[in-house]
């Protein structure tokens, strides 16, 4: 993965849009020597949502099916559960 740091960026913009999008690379961004954001193509980008919803849907999924197994706690129950 290509490194700038974010005063380079400043300077090279448009370049370094042009090697993400075009180019398909990836380019972290780095201040004080620490990556602080990586710059990804909007497909890429779509790609990693994408993957996320789907775990976030399969730990919904595991909940539910734990909850029906295990039966729900309705709000007052675990309120007076975590209550002294």
């Amino acid at each position: 993965m290509a490194t700038v740091t974010a005063s380079d960026l400043r300077r090279c913009l448009s370049d370094v849009l042009g090697r993400v999008q075009y180019g398909g690379e990836h380019v972290a961004v780095t201040q004080h020597g620490r990556i602080v954001a990586v710059l990804v193509s909007a497909e890429d980008f779509e790609l990693l949502r994408a993957i996320e919803d789907r775990v976030d849907l399969e730990a919904a999924l595991k909940a539910t099916r734990e909850a029906e197994e295990h039966g729900y706690v309705d709000w007052t129950g675990l309120k007076s559960e975590l209550t002294p």
